[in-house]
């Protein structure tokens, strides 16, 4: 069966000027319908019709061939009917051929898949009773005409959407007809088929809304968050790929969790993020398997042969608190947590790249009051110490008698409330999603040494820090250069050493206005904006 593809393309655009010629995402917008037709796996003949001579110089560029549109059929008011039958006509005549399918395929629908013009060709080929297929899309909804008397509703009944009767739109996509069909003023027959498109490949570009759209679109890369979180490290790189994640707007985002974290893809499901959990015997198989075009990892240290056979498949790479060999090849790798060694290319380190949750930019901090009379304790999500339940057993008297208000903050991954029972006028709150609002309250806050300590220092609470294992006691910000009274390692703290430092800042206002002097010497609220920058320009270069 031979097939003509006929792309029409004149030079008097009106709405956007020069439109076919114009660059969307780095080419002109008529090679995309072009390269559509080169790659069907039905080898047809590819025709660019115009009567503009750059048109047909860059369609040749393009490797498609050229027809000389006549003049007369360039104007604003022509319809495509006489322009495809004459190109169809003088083709076959310079071909030498009969074609059997004659296939017009706009250039301006340049979302519009290989895969789709295939799939209505196979049926065109399969199926010979279909005279016609015509893109659509599916445009089901509460619509009106109008006449004389004024609006009218063209529908029944108001239903919601799913059960109104199907309508279709043309997207202008494609039109593929046969040879018995066309003539002049006609390329439709009696037997229509329609091929439905996806949202994005049915736009059709007729004014510069359109075109930004397809800009997008096409920019648009795939990126995969790779995380894990359970008991035994706790939830802090959760919390920081899904802050990530909320400001990475503009492309196709997931998320891959190891097979221990359990609790870490429940979190992420709360946030409604498509997430997938490891099924290979190594992560990068995974990986590779999901294609994508950039991998952001916060997965503690990776190794180097991890982050080659990303690298080697093309893939971007971004690491989040990364001391592990693979740091070094990656593209970005952020640290806000832990002191490197050397500065190396592409690495940003400090407090000036922390990234904090909206809710604490949008929070301000209170006045630091003369008196204490609120403490919070937050271990974070997991708390597998019970560092809580130590903290609370030495200070729970004094707080009862002085009519201090005690809080306590629990993650999602915390089983230690049974032990808290005794305790009853201490308020427990698990799992929330305000936190920022109790931190704010809080005139002293007892905490771990990861992320939390940032997000006190963003709110000046002056807090002492117990540290959950070896690897947190290595945080550097959790220190008193920043602001922080740091007791080591959680399980080694004596009553004594707690409670002495517990006193001291409950009795000094002066030493509590240090601490938050420290901290807000430090520009903590646009470290986000600082990464994300970054990121989006790393995503963006080609």
């Amino acid at each position: 069966m031979n097939i003509l593809f006929i792309i029409p393309a004149r030079g008097g655009s009106k709405g956007i000027p020069r439109k076919n010629l114009r660059p969307l995402a780095h080419k002109p917008l008529i090679s995309y319908s072009i390269q559509n037709a080169l790659q069907s796996r039905y080898d047809g003949d590819v025709y660019v019709s115009s009567e503009d001579e750059e048109i047909l110089h860059t369609a040749l560029k393009f490797g498609a061939k050229i027809h000389r549109r006549r003049n007369d059929l360039a104007g604003d008011a022509i319809t495509l009917d006489p322009v495809i039958y004459h190109a169809y006509r003088s083709i076959s005549q310079q071909e030498g051929k009969q074609y059997q399918l004659i296939v017009t395929l706009q250039p301006t629908s340049p979302l519009l898949q290989t895969e789709s013009i295939d799939e209505a060709l196979r049926t065109m080929i399969d199926q010979p009773e279909i005279d016609t297929i015509i893109s659509a899309t599916d445009d089901t909804h509460l619509t009106w005409g109008k006449n004389e008397q004024g609006y009218f509703p063209q529908y029944k009944a108001r239903l919601n959407r799913q059960y109104l009767p199907p309508n279709f739109k043309e997207t202008g996509g494609f039109l593929i007809t046969r040879d018995r069909i066309i003539e002049e003023n006609n390329r439709i027959g009696p037997k229509v088929s329609l091929q439905i498109l996806a949202r994005n490949e049915a736009i059709d570009i007729d004014n510069f809304e359109d075109w930004n759209l397809c800009e997008y679109y096409i920019k648009k890369k795939k990126v995969v968050c790779a995380v894990i979180g359970y008991p035994q490290i706790g939830m802090g790189h959760i919390y920081n790929s899904l802050i990530i994640a909320n400001e990475i707007l503009n492309h196709q985002l997931s998320f891959l969790v190891d097979k221990k974290s359990d609790l870490g893809k429940a979190k992420l499901l709360e946030s409604n993020y498509e997430v997938h959990q490891q099924q290979s015997e190594k992560l990068v198989d995974d990986l590779l398997a999901m294609e994508p075009d950039i991998v952001i990892n916060d997965l503690l240290d990776t190794s180097a042969d991890y982050v080659q056979a990303l690298k080697a498949s093309g893939i971007k790479v971004i690491n989040f608190e990364d001391l592990g060999p693979g740091a070094a090849h990656a593209d970005l790798v952020f640290n806000a947590i832990y002191p490197e060694k050397e500065q190396l290319h592409n690495h940003y380190f400090g407090p000036s790249y922390f990234c904090a949750r909206e809710e604490f930019i949008l929070t301000s901090p209170k006045a630091l009051a003369p008196e204490i009379k609120n403490i919070l304790l937050t271990f974070g999500g997991v708390d597998p110490n019970n560092l809580t339940i130590k903290v609370l057993e030495l200070i729970y008297e004094h707080c009862v008698e002085q009519g201090i208000t005690l809080n306590i903050v629990a993650g999602l991954g915390y089983q230690q409330y049974d032990s808290l029972r005794a305790f009853d006028q201490a308020h427990i709150h698990q799992n929330i999603s305000n936190i920022s609002d109790f931190m704010r309250a809080a005139d002293l806050a007892f905490t771990s040494a990861g992320r939390t300590t940032y997000e006190l220092a963003l709110m000046g609470v002056p807090t002492i820090v117990m540290a959950q294992n070896e690897r947190e006691q290595s945080h550097f910000f959790a220190y008193p250069t920043y602001g922080f009274i740091n007791l080591g390692l959680g399980t080694e703290v004596t009553a004594e050493q707690l409670l002495l430092n517990f006193n001291h800042l409950i009795n000094n206002f002066d030493a509590r206005r240090a601490m938050r002097d420290k901290m807000f010497a430090h520009d903590l609220r646009n470290g986000k904006r600082r990464v994300i920058k970054l990121i989006n320009d790393l995503i963006a270069a080609e």
